[in-house]
């Protein structure tokens, strides 16, 4: 039987680099498949990950009915085994509920990657229906950890090195490079504590640069 699955995780957990792996195996083994992303950091049409691998993907605009797409493909001879979708969570939650249509009615596995909430610690549309919907979800064992050293939990945005909580839900970025001036918009990961303070590490470090105050005097 195929299955929807879900592999979720904050960013640096290495979902990107789960899926080309994922896409790697079942190819190797003579499976034909699709991928699948939106709004890559490295630009339209390609799965990239931090540690320097990437391929070549469909974008997901709004408007791509995944059914509609894969029915088209088969009734033309195409064979499909399994998509790869990465990103998922920008997805719309009726592009989901096609995936999930594509498993039970054409029994073709399909594999999501994606983030579950945005930086305002709310659920993405696409990843809260995917939790709903998946057959198996799993949260990736590689854990992103905050500056502080604890896991980290949620997605920060900063602009111009300053932490926001509010703004359009969906904008391109990625993490800020050490060493480098801070990017126009980026992204870090933070545990609650941190994120809720909006401590970030630049902010951190910042603070602990400030002197020690005097004790007052009797």
């Amino acid at each position: 039987m195929a299955e929807l699955h879900f592999f979720t995780g904050t960013m640096d957990s290495g979902k990107s680099t789960l899926a080309l792996q994922t896409n790697h195996n079942h190819a190797s083994r003579g499976r034909i498949g699709r991928i699948y992303t939106s709004h890559d950091r490295a630009g339209s049409a390609t799965i990239s990950s931090r540690l320097g691998l990437s391929h070549g993907a469909t974008e997901v605009a709004d408007d791509l009915d995944f059914w509609q797409t894969v029915v088209s493909a088969l009734t033309q001879g195409a064979r499909i085994d399994y998509l790869i979708c990465d990103e998922a969570q920008f997805y719309t939650a009726e592009q989901i509920e096609q995936l999930a249509k594509v498993v039970d009615e054409l029994q073709i596995d399909v594999f999501c990657f994606g983030i579950l909430t945005d930086f305002r610690t709310r659920l993405f549309p696409g990843a809260a229906r995917l939790v709903e919907l998946a057959d198996r979800m799993q949260v990736l064992q590689v854990e992103a950890l905050c500056w502080c050293g604890q896991r980290a939990t949620h997605n920060a945005r900063t602009e111009d090195g300053v932490m926001v909580t509010e703004g359009d839900q969906v904008v391109v970025g990625d993490v800020d490079q050490t060493g480098q001036p801070p990017a126009e918009v980026a992204y870090e990961v933070l545990c609650r504590q941190h994120h809720r303070r909006r401590l970030t590490a630049a902010r951190a470090q910042a603070v602990s640069l400030v002197p020690e105050p005097l004790p007052f005097g009797e």
